[in-house]
């Protein structure tokens, strides 16, 4: 009987625990380029580091995705597919150039791994093709979206609380504004 009762609260905590989540969707409208929406660190949320890897390709002299998001702690595989040498380095991390990197060059088929431990924007370089750029998003949470073309977005699963929401589009400066999550929030922003 006790160990039905306990069964039961585990049971009810669960759900309640699901039930305390939702999800944040909209839209951002901006010229061209590509939105990326993601929450800030809660207090007393703590997020563990992804275990899987995250890839980033050059090809066809560009990194492909163009853009890419991971979670901070996320490791980035990136692969040379071009048959011709590539470079992949970094100036800075959102305007820090202490966390400014070199992976160095590398022929066609190798592929060098990075662990990205700071969250912010990380502007892609490449030494050998200057026409080479792209952008690494590290967020400080797990939650976060790329838009799609048309802007629209979805972070799944939040937990209820209050955040600071912020949206980076290519080109224009990162806007964050509050947030509050209770069941479901909704978010469109314009650049």
């Amino acid at each position: 009987m006790k160990r039905n009762l306990i069964m039961l609260g585990i049971a009810l905590g669960l759900v309640s625990a699901v039930a305390q989540a939702g999800d944040i969707s909209g839209k951002i409208s901006a010229a061209q380029g590509a939105s990326v929406v993601y929450l800030d660190k809660a207090a007393g949320k703590a997020s563990p580091a992804p275990t899987q890897h995250f890839s980033l390709d050059q090809r066809s002299l560009s990194f492909q995705p163009h853009v890419l998001v991971i979670p901070v702690g996320g490791t980035v595989d990136f692969t040379n597919s071009d048959s011709v040498a590539h470079n992949v380095f970094w100036p800075a991390i959102s305007g820090n150039r202490k966390l400014s990197h070199n992976l160095g060059t590398w022929p066609q088929g190798e592929k060098r791994s990075y662990t990205f431990d700071s969250p912010g924007v990380v502007p892609l370089l490449c030494n050998v093709h200057s026409e080479m750029s792209g952008y690494i998003i590290v967020s400080p949470t797990p939650y976060y979206a790329l838009a799609d073309a048309a802007g629209n977005f979805t972070i799944p699963n939040v937990p209820d609380g209050s955040y600071t929401v912020t949206v980076w589009h290519e080109g224009a400066k990162p806007v964050s504004k509050p947030i509050t999550v209770n069941g479901s929030a909704k978010l469109d922003m314009s650049f």
